[in-house]
């Protein structure tokens, strides 16, 4: 008999064992090769304006999506692995070599990835089409997505497949060659020692989880973070990876033991499920700290990226309020940007043309704008009635009413606007004209007028510091300083106005160090990068909570092979399949429950204490929030499900 025929003979053989691994190499194939699609999708490049930062980042993502499909796949065949072990014990006992068990689980590898490429590709193929209708639809474009199959991506998920098969067969050869043969035959009959748990290490590990509670609770703002910032970082570091450690090596044997010595343990089907989770509570500590951390991480990243993803939306309007605004130091130059604006595809709403005085600082910015190296040198003075005029043309409830000296400075991107009681006003020294005047800056508030300057290339480059005063001291500084003409205008379909935008701003920028600023030059570049940023980490999450949940499920698929025969003697006993069936299920949700309840309580006190209190006047994050951990819940409650059903069933299966 060949190799080639032996191989086929122990696929027929062990054709469920074989289901597992090769459902597990086809979603390794579908995550590649949707994932690498994308990056040669014509339709998708097609409707993108930054299509360099696009491929940049998803080959990045694709270099992440690889290891995580590397520790999938080498996890499940650890797995399948060690339940073949006995099977190559027996082909070493009869005079097989180890040369030829690993040139036989090549051909099996090669066998299983063939028909993984061909299953994976088409199931890919589909989702890539689905994926990349989801990601036109985050950017905000209408484009329609082909169904394709791009022989780039077909070429690399192939050679990612030949490299897995390789790794594979490493790893199965090191496993064949380094262990001795009677551990071959026995490799299945270990079993754990029931963990000695101590009720004061279990105290310390809900001690420690709740300490760590208190302080994220507490938040940025806090006493504790304010006064003592090293000890609340320790405090949260040592909570939340101390604690869970213990909660899961001493709490859980603690609470086992506590229910093993009630009266009522033999009752019911308490001691089947409980005598079995003790012996396992050793092996199964680090996997399930590992996963509640890393599960905690994976959910605050992709809160944070959600989140970034929709403030963006109002958060570069903030920093450019004006669809088109432009410094008119030519009259010629105003009159061309008009004809300009008026024959594009974009309508006017409404248009202003602004004046400001130029000053010098003579004293610093940093009391009254905040992160005043973001700003131009000189300060705009604006009058309060003309800013009052565009602000209710807006519909923003910003308007101020100012006398005498006083004087708003208008420091959009502060992270809190500030207003300065009577005798606390900020000083503000201009050199203005031939003289200098002095202002009492009475609050600091977080609005723009003219915003971020910009370039259909650079994006924002700076902004203009300016600060609105009193319509009687503008009046009479007006005499004697240097006057600035803005033209501000609101356009329809901004968002789209690229073009039009690349057009004003080579006409407008021949005047000399002349201001230009347009809604469009920064829309597309942030929309896109938000868009990607938020699909790439939503992609990869879900292939982090894959496997993160795949390390438990093949631990327990593990665990219910070696548990046939105390299953089988407890049937011959007459205990009752609806017993073994609930037993199962208890069980499961033992290993399956705290994880994910300790890992979505640290995440969710986190970003409420130190993302959702600092946005509060952006809408529907805290929506978005759980929105995530609701997926993140489900996810794993599917997973629950499915391995309390193999668990069953192997568990079931005669030996």
């Amino acid at each position: 008999m060949s190799l080639l025929d032996l191989t086929l003979r122990n696929v027929q053989r062990n054709f469920r064992l074989y289901t597992i691994y090769l459902v597990s190499m086809i979603i390794g194939v579908v995550i590649h090769f949707t994932f690498s699609s994308l990056m040669f999708n014509e339709d998708i490049l097609g409707a993108l304006e930054n299509r360099d930062n696009f491929r940049l980042g998803v080959s990045v993502a694709s270099v992440v999506v690889f290891l995580f499909i590397i520790f999938f796949i080498l996890y499940a065949n650890s797995f399948f692995m060690r339940q073949r072990k006995k099977e190559f014990g027996t082909y070493l006992l009869f005079g097989m070599r180890e040369g030829q068990i690993t040139r036989m689980v090549f051909y099996e590898t090669l066998a299983l990835g063939a028909v993984s490429l061909v299953c994976g590709i088409l199931l890919g193929g589909l989702l890539s089409k689905l994926f990349g209708m989801l990601l036109m639809k985050l950017m905000q474009y209408d484009s329609v997505i082909s169904l394709s199959f791009p022989i780039e991506a077909i070429g690399t998920t192939v050679a990612v497949l030949l490299a897995l098969a390789v790794i594979v067969t490493l790893q199965s050869h090191f496993v064949i060659r380094r262990v001795q043969l009677i551990e071959l035959f026995r490799a299945k009959e270990r079993m754990e020692k029931p963990i000695r748990a101590n009720r004061w290490l279990a105290l310390l590990a809900v001690i420690l989880i709740a300490a760590a509670f208190i302080v994220i609770g507490g938040g940025a703002t806090s006493v504790m973070w304010q006064d003592y910032p090293l000890p609340s970082m320790l405090i949260i570091t040592v909570g939340m990876i101390g604690g869970t450690f213990l909660f899961f090596r001493q709490f859980t044997g603690w609470l086992l033991q506590f229910i093993s010595n009630r009266r009522r343990y033999f009752e019911g089907g308490t001691m089947l499920w409980t005598s079995a989770l003790r012996f396992q509570v050793r092996g199964n500590t680090l996997n399930l700290t590992f996963i509640t951390l890393f599960g905690t991480l994976i959910m605050l990243l992709t809160c944070f990226v959600t989140i970034n993803y929709k403030v963006q939306f109002d958060a570069v309007g903030m920093n450019l309020p004006n669809d088109i605004a432009y410094e008119a130091k030519d009259p010629a130059v105003r009159a061309e940007a008009e004809a300009i604006i008026n024959e594009s595809a974009h309508g006017i709403t409404w248009q202003r043309s602004l004046e400001a005085l130029a000053a010098e600082p003579s004293t610093p910015l940093d009391e009254t704008f905040e992160n005043p190296e973001y700003f131009f040198p000189q300060v705009l003075l604006i009058a309060q009635q003309a800013y009052n005029d565009i602000v209710e043309l807006r519909g923003d409830d910003q308007t101020v009413e100012l006398h005498g000296d006083e004087a708003v400075s208008l420091s959009q991107g502060t992270d809190f606007a500030t207003t300065f009681g009577a005798g606390d006003a900020r000083r503000l020294e201009l050199a203005l004209g031939s003289g200098t005047i002095a202002f009492n800056v009475i609050e600091k508030k977080d609005y723009a007028l003219l915003g971020w300057a910009s370039d259909p290339v650079l994006s924002m480059v700076k902004k203009p510091p300016v600060l609105v005063v009193a319509d009687e001291t503008y009046a009479s500084l007006r005499v004697d300083a240097a006057r600035r003409t803005y033209e501000i205008y609101e356009i329809e379909d901004e968002k789209n106005a690229e073009a039009l935008s690349k057009e004003l701003h080579a006409l407008v920028t021949k005047q000399p160090e002349a201001y230009y600023s347009a809604f469009a030059d920064v829309y597309s570049k942030q929309i896109e990068s938000s868009a990607l940023l938020l699909f790439a980490s939503a992609f990869l999450a879900v292939i982090a909570v894959f496997a993160l949940a795949s390390v438990i499920y093949f631990k327990q698929l593990r665990e219910a092979t070696e548990a046939r025969g105390p299953y089988a003697i407890l049937r011959k006993i007459g205990v009752r399949e609806d017993h073994i069936r609930r037993a199962v299920r208890k069980q499961q949700l033992f290993v399956f429950g705290p994880p994910l309840v300790l890992g979505i309580g640290f995440s969710w006190f986190i970003i409420k204490a130190y993302i959702l209190d600092a946005v509060q006047d952006f809408p529907g994050l805290t929506s978005a929030v759980w929105a995530i951990m609701g997926g993140y819940f489900i996810l794993y409650f599917v997973f629950y499900l499915s391995s309390v059903n193999l668990y069953y069933r192997l568990a079931s299966a005669r030996g």
